[in-house]
């Protein structure tokens, strides 16, 4: 049976970027059916492929050709909602009231409800409906899984997996990817190279590409150099000028210089954990938090102990933000007990891009008290250097972040963020718009980070790969706590985070069965163990206004030319406290183990 040729296909696409090229020789075809992803590094032009593609922009030269009759959709990465409702949104283009109205439920939304005060998983999925709904025979969609929580995720890859039409999706999302494509167009050094397979087979066959083409390049260079070395050592070049040779070098240099120019750059990110914390990062006991009639979680008890990689999975609105306020101290309880550790220093990474400002430069951004310099973990480092860290050129530092992409903003709150200490990393969707080579390396660096880190994320690769434990939340009050990362949660707790079904009653518990008579054990702590658990109390109270109390000593730079043995016992005093403390922290876990275990 003939193939049958491609709905849209782009032939030998070139295209300049201000005085940069962003493609040279673009080859792309979108065929009947097909689950294709595009992927690439931030910046390299994926979103404006994806335009050319739609015809929304002309290329410098090339083809274009497209199927007569083909039905397009295409939902950007920043979608604007008009109309008064959303069913006036879903059905201002080609599609019929009921077809858009079906879609807008189907994902979760009131097709009456107003278009403004969305919220940013309601905007990406009214985007959805109204291309569903449109019945196109190719579907773009740049970014679809930003805001959208871990259901509607589920649910945007069964419809897509089930649908008759061809997909084009841009998406740093591995698991998602992995689930829906079946093929990969790679977007890589300004030309596309195309991967009839799905993403789950992308990391080893791109490494094998840049392998080979590594090798390619170290072969010219050598090249470049054994001719060098005979046009110089010749007699007849020195004499004659050999123009032949001469060009033949020129021309060889000039080829090289162009490979070079997309030669990948790496990214370096560092963090520094700071002072270490005491053992004890937070010990919850029977937390629980309401407004008004709405329970956001009842009867949390757990601890987070130096080191840990605490991820907070759950529905969008089901409360994760306030349960970590709660689990920093930051908003109060309305029953339990929250007791934080010692010489904590927590830095919080919040998802709404607060303090970047549309109109502010990159520098500003980075050196919000002026200046050109930025202390980095310590160190004073020229603003230029460690923006060319994250990525950024010296050219873009000083245009308006507007003109950034996504990823390129949410690399900057990282830039900014890293640059500090802190023993604590609170991190809430950190990876929404960072391209899969950005994501591998911030997991990579997490990953050695011996720090305590506590990240909320719907990115479920994330948190398999990087989660000791997984708190998740139903948005229904309920709230469970599982070793392990996403699919550990979900192999203990099939359905938790899905709405019941109407008409379905919970099964009963079963009746435990009958034991046999047997010595009564305890039921709490021995005298001894219940007075020395308050000793402890005492001095996990104490030791850290004594270690605040000699540290203070220590920061008076005079001490040390004026009195060596004060700052000497000063900071033995200070080391004594710390060592004392970690000691009673694990004595304390211990006990409160056993109180736990006996109740």
């Amino acid at each position: 049976m003939a193939a049958k040729p491609p709905l849209v296909a782009l032939k030998d696409i070139h295209l300049q970027d201000g005085q940069r090229p962003l493609f040279s020789g673009v080859d792309l075809a979108v065929e009947p059916r097909s689950r294709a992803a595009l992927v690439g590094r931030n910046g390299a032009g994926k979103s404006t492929l994806m335009k050319v593609v739609m015809g929304f922009i002309e290329p410098d030269s090339g083809d274009r050709a497209v199927q007569a009759g083909t039905r397009f959709a295409y939902v950007p990465q920043e979608p604007e909602i008009t109309g008064e409702t959303l069913i006036d949104y879903a059905s201002s283009g080609a599609a019929e009231t009921w077809t858009a109205e079906s879609w807008l439920t189907t994902f979760g939304l009131d097709p009456y409800k107003s278009t403004q005060g969305l919220s940013g998983g309601e905007i990406r999925r009214a985007a959805l409906a109204k291309a569903f709904a449109e019945e196109p025979e190719v579907l773009l969609l740049d970014e679809p899984t930003n805001h959208l929580d871990i259901l509607a995720i589920e649910l945007l890859e069964e419809e897509l997996v089930s649908a008759r039409f061809a997909v084009l999706v841009v998406s740093h999302d591995r698991a998602f990817l992995n689930r829906v494509t079946n093929t990969v167009h790679w977007l890589e050094g300004r030309r596309v190279r195309t991967l009839n397979k799905g993403f789950a087979e992308f990391d080893d066959w791109a490494a094998k590409v840049m392998e080979e083409e590594a090798v390619a390049l170290e072969k010219l260079t050598k090249t470049i150099e054994r001719e060098t070395a005979t046009f110089y050592s010749s007699i007849t070049a020195r004499r004659t000028r050999n123009e032949g040779r001469a060009r033949s070098l020129a021309a060889l240099r000039a080829e090289r210089a162009e490979k070079m120019k997309d030669v990948p750059r790496d990214l370096y990110m560092g963090v520094d954990s700071g002072a270490i914390s005491g053992k004890l990062v937070a010990d919850i006991k029977g937390v629980s938090k309401s407004f008004g009639d709405r329970v956001i979680f009842k009867d949390l008890t757990t601890r987070i102990i130096r080191g840990d990689r605490l991820a907070i999975v759950g529905p969008n609105g089901a409360g994760k933000t306030t349960l970590v306020k709660v689990l920093l101290g930051e908003l109060e309880p309305d029953e339990g007990t929250v007791r934080m550790g010692a010489n904590l220093e927590p830095l919080y990474l919040d998802q709404s891009r607060e303090g970047l400002k549309s109109d502010m430069t990159l520098w500003d951004a980075l050196t919000p008290g002026g200046g050109d310099s930025i202390l980095v973990r310590g160190h004073s480092k020229h603003v230029a250097a460690y923006a060319k860290d994250f990525l950024f050129s010296e050219a873009q530092l000083r245009q308006p972040i507007s003109t950034l992409s996504g990823g390129e903003r949410n690399r900057l709150l990282l830039a900014r963020a890293l640059a500090k200490s802190a023993n604590l990393l609170v991190l809430d969707e950190p990876t929404n718009d960072l391209d899969i080579d950005t994501l591998d390396k911030l997991q990579e660096l997490l990953d050695g980070y011996d720090g305590t880190l506590i990240l909320v994320s719907h990115d479920r690769d994330f948190v398999d790969r990087l989660a000791t434990s997984t708190i998740a939340m139903n948005g229904r009050g309920d709230i469970v706590e599982t070793p392990g990362g996403w699919t550990e949660f979900v192999r203990q707790n099939p359905g938790f985070i899905q709405a019941p079904k109407a008409g379905i009653a919970a099964p009963s518990a079963p009746k435990p069965p009958a034991t046999p008579i047997a010595t009564k054990k305890p039921t709490k702590l021995s005298f001894k163990d219940t007075h020395r658990l308050a000793e402890i109390e005492k001095l996990m109270e104490s030791l850290p206004k004594e270690i605040a109390k000699q540290d203070a000593l220590m920061a008076d730079p005079d001490l040390y030319s004026k009195n060596p043995a004060a700052f000497d016992k000063a900071m033995k005093a200070a080391e004594k406290a710390r060592s004392e403390l970690e000691s009673i922290e694990l004595e304390w876990l211990e006990l409160e183990e056993k109180k736990a275990a006996l109740g």
